[in-house]
């Protein structure tokens, strides 16, 4: 093989432009596989999120247009009717779920004066009984205790109270220290942590790094509160669930006339989850159309240059076999003159596709390209040039010599 790279060389001068064409094709094709297979294992990833509550045992009504005077009564009267439903295991108010309505975001400082600014954490607001509803688990300290539900006064959160956070935000507030007793502000509210949970994911993931997931703090509150008004969980064994949230919604034109039910966010859990995604699904299912088009044109490009080659070189191949070459040479020579080609746009490829993907973490916020992206993009290109030639050397090589040189 050593032996037939010059020659294959030269040839290959011979034919710049058809070559550099197809190097370049190989080069874009190398360049889009890397990219859109990292956003497709980010989409992946995104949909693959732990939200760390219970969620096939979970439901979510959402209620607008009432009178914001009215609504300690109305809780009070949807929250009894929600719980007469057979099935349904219990009933609380929440401001959001993990895939609902956006919730409330609050920037939080380490000292009352404001100055130590960590960042803006999502806040759940729930009543007594939410923890252990969202079936959150408990890695530190305790969960809150009927007198940690503080009533709110004024305002979104309560004046002082006790709370529930991430580890992931524990661990970004006070790296390497135990958080419980550890004190954080918002404002002139004062907050103290008294339990950790493995995982409590934000309503609306917005992959912001570590916030994207689980920047999350957990408010026992009492009603009334602005944030706590209208929006209720319902739990249930999980083979009723479907069942109980359509009674839930059929209930609430009876139970509460004077509210509008949120169709968009009222439901299971899991189908918050399946349409929070759904963008996710549609776009990692065109980066594969788009891969999958893009690798078949390449290798349709790869199938007729080379099936050209094979036809303008029957002469050359005729001499050859006749001179002595076997089937292998002659099929051993165009699988190495497709590696030379396909090297060569690999090489730009990769430039490429380390050049597209800054521009991506520019304006997109797409996460840096991992270089283990490129070998395994090099080495698919590779195997499909030499799938794509397969054909066409298998012609050359299965030509006679006699044939080839009274074909000429």
């Amino acid at each position: 093989m050593h032996m037939q790279i010059q020659p294959i060389l030269a040839a290959l001068k011979h034919h710049k432009l058809a070559t550099v064409l197809i190097a370049m094709e190989i080069a874009l094709a190398c360049a889009v596989l890397c990219n859109a297979c990292l956003l497709i294992t980010n989409r992946l990833s995104a949909m693959h999120i732990n939200s760390g509550v219970d969620e096939s045992s979970l439901g979510f009504i959402a209620l607008q247009g009432f009178d914001p005077a009215a609504a300690r009564d109305l809780d009070a009267r949807v929250a009894a009717g929600l719980a007469g439903i057979p099935g349904v295991e219990s009933v609380h108010l929440i401001n959001s779920v993990p895939f609902g309505m956006q919730a409330g975001a609050f920037g939080i400082t380490l000292d009352q004066a404001g100055k130590q600014f960590r960042g803006v954490p999502e806040i759940y607001l729930g009543d007594p009984g939410t923890p252990q509803a969202l079936g959150l688990k408990l890695v530190a300290g305790r969960m809150p205790e009927a007198g940690d539900y503080q009533p709110i006064a004024q305002g979104y959160l309560p004046a002082s109270s006790n709370v529930l956070v991430t580890r992931a935000l524990a661990g970004h507030l006070w790296p390497g220290e135990n958080p419980l007793g550890k004190q954080f502000w918002t404002g002139e509210n004062q907050f103290r942590v008294i339990g950790v949970v493995a995982h409590l994911a934000v309503p609306q993931y917005d992959e912001e790094g570590e916030r994207g997931a689980e920047w999350t703090v957990f408010v026992p509150a009492l009603p009334p509160a602005s944030l706590l008004a209208g929006t209720f969980l319902i739990r249930a064994h999980p083979q009723d669930l479907d069942r109980v949230m359509v009674a839930a919604k059929a209930a609430i034109a009876r139970i509460a006339p004077d509210a509008v039910l949120d169709h968009e966010w009222s439901d299971t859990l899991p189908a918050l989850r399946t349409k929070f995604f759904r963008t996710d699904r549609a776009m990692a299912g065109l980066l594969v159309g788009v891969i999958v088009a893009l690798l078949g044109v390449t290798a349709f490009g790869i199938v007729g240059l080379a099936s050209f080659w094979v036809a303008q070189r029957r002469k050359q191949i005729g001499i050859r076999r006749a001179l002595g070459a076997t089937r292998a040479d002659i099929l051993r020579y165009f699988q190495t003159e497709n590696f030379l080609i396909v090297t060569f746009g690999i090489v730009a490829g990769v430039v490429m596709a380390i050049g597209i993907n800054l521009v991506l973490m520019k304006f997109f916020e797409v996460p840096r390209l991992p270089l283990w992206y490129l070998p395994v993009g090099v080495v698919a290109l590779w195997l499909l040039g030499q799938l794509a030639v397969l054909a066409p050397a298998l012609r050359a090589a299965a030509v006679p010599p006699v044939v080839a040189t009274r074909s000429v």
